[in-house]
């Protein structure tokens, strides 16, 4: 299993909506480095819920349900989606403050590509954040 993090800002789709829901598609990606990460993902992949801009942290799990797919909003071929469902969330979110505090975590690509929206998470860094988060 690989494991990845994925980014939303709250106001437009929450961790809290996504529960609701019990699915939806990873859309509208448009940098080649998020896409191809999306394209690596496998079905079963467990990915963190980051809330971007608003609260900075990380506050649920999620998996991934089906592998890439064109993405249906738009006609441009270079785009592609993937379906998630929520695993659970957090006993308590991450923040950014406290992920950046971690030394062990100084080369996460949250801190090294702050920008980009789909990354990858290394199984040591899943665990440490999972620790911090006291799961």
């Amino acid at each position: 299993m690989a494991y990845w993090l994925i980014k939303s800002e709250p106001f437009k789709y929450s961790w809290d909506q996504f529960e609701k829901d019990g699915k939806t598609f990873w859309d509208g990606v448009r940098n080649y480095a998020a896409r191809n990460n999306l394209k690596s993902m496998k079905k079963g992949d467990h990915a963190f819920f980051y809330h971007s801009n608003e609260g900075l942290e990380i506050v649920g799990i999620a998996e991934v349900l089906n592998e890439y797919y064109q993405d249906p909003t738009t006609q441009e071929e270079a785009w592609v989606a993937v379906d998630f469902i929520p695993v659970r969330k957090l006993s308590n979110p991450v923040t950014l403050a406290t992920i950046k505090a971690e030394k062990k975590l100084a080369q996460m690509a949250l801190i090294r590509l702050g920008r980009l929206s789909v990354q990858p998470v290394t199984e040591e860094e899943w665990n440490i954040v999972l620790s911090l988060a006291g799961e």
